[in-house]
């Protein structure tokens, strides 16, 4: 795969920790599968909708996926789907943006407007 920038949730407070460590080691799920969890703009929105649903205090890191080297790997996924996976820490320096996700009042996250690609694709249900 040939993704540029590829996106990474997480909690807030675990981001904020991690940038004064230089690396951010991945999530509990991330740390039990053995790798760090990442989707391509046109997967992010359905991963959050399956994985973090309702759950508040997330933002959306936008990673500069040529700063990963060969730690990441594009394996089948759901549906057969090739995901981003990363075998080892993310570093900080990689991080392009980190995007508040909030959750709107229907309890889904709400990803920002005009924030390209993410309005091709709609949620699926969980």
């Amino acid at each position: 795969m040939s993704e540029k920038t590829i996106y990474h949730v997480c909690e807030d407070a675990a981001w904020r920790a991690a940038q004064g460590l230089g690396t951010y080691a991945g999530s509990a799920d991330d740390l039990r599968d053995g790798f760090m969890h990442f989707s391509t703009l046109a997967q992010v929105r359905t991963s959050v909708a399956i994985h973090r649903a309702g759950q508040a205090g997330l933002i959306m890191l936008a990673v500069a996926a040529d700063k990963l080297g060969p730690a990441l790997k594009w394996e089948a996924s759901r549906g057969g789907q090739l995901f981003p996976h990363l075998y080892g820490d993310l570093p900080i320096d990689a991080v392009v943006e980190a995007i508040d996700l909030p959750l709107g009042p229907d309890g889904m996250h709400i990803f920002p407007d005009g924030y390209p690609g993410l309005e091709a694709e709609a949620p699926a249900s969980a």
